[in-house]
């Protein structure tokens, strides 16, 4: 869409998929 905010929320939601991700490697290093 060309609303403005849109690219917050996709920003945001790709942020929690890397803490996701990063924190389940954390945890496998661990």
């Amino acid at each position: 869409t060309g609303k403005i905010g849109d690219g917050k929320i996709f920003v945001s939601a790709v942020e929690q998929i890397v803490r996701i991700r990063t924190g389940e490697s954390n945890e496998a290093a661990l």
